[in-house]
């Protein structure tokens, strides 16, 4: 695979469509999904010259897609409603409870070390 041939498939993988879903239509209201959608892609080629000469060539293209909300129109009216990642801000609270256990530890040890000074 050359750079011509990943680049023809970034052309034909990346599309609006990756990013924008099918609306969905009920009772008023359509709910258009949304992704965030990321990727990249690379090529190479290679000779080898000497007792045991070789040629290479190479190349690739990964795409990643994560939900990113969903656009609400009801009545001209058009909202946005991101998607919640629970498992993200899961971590960011154990991340804080952490931070704030440490900090806790740190204070009640130097509180400790200045008593035990002070009784000397």
């Amino acid at each position: 695979m050359d750079g011509i041939d990943v680049s023809g498939t970034v052309k034909e993988v990346a599309r609006v469509e990756r990013v924008f879903g099918e609306p969905v239509v009920r009772n008023g209201v359509t709910v258009i999904p949304v992704a965030r959608i990321g990727g990249g892609g690379g090529s190479g080629s290679g000779k080898q010259e000497g007792e045991r000469p070789g040629e290479g060539n190479g190349g690739g293209f990964g795409l990643g897609a994560a939900p990113a909300g969903v656009f609400v129109i009801k009545d001209e009216d058009v909202r946005w409603r991101p998607a919640v990642d629970i498992n993200k801000i899961i971590v960011g609270g154990q991340v804080v409870a952490v931070v704030a256990l440490l900090t806790a530890r740190a204070i009640v040890r130097a509180r400790s070390a200045t008593c035990a000074h002070k009784r000397r």
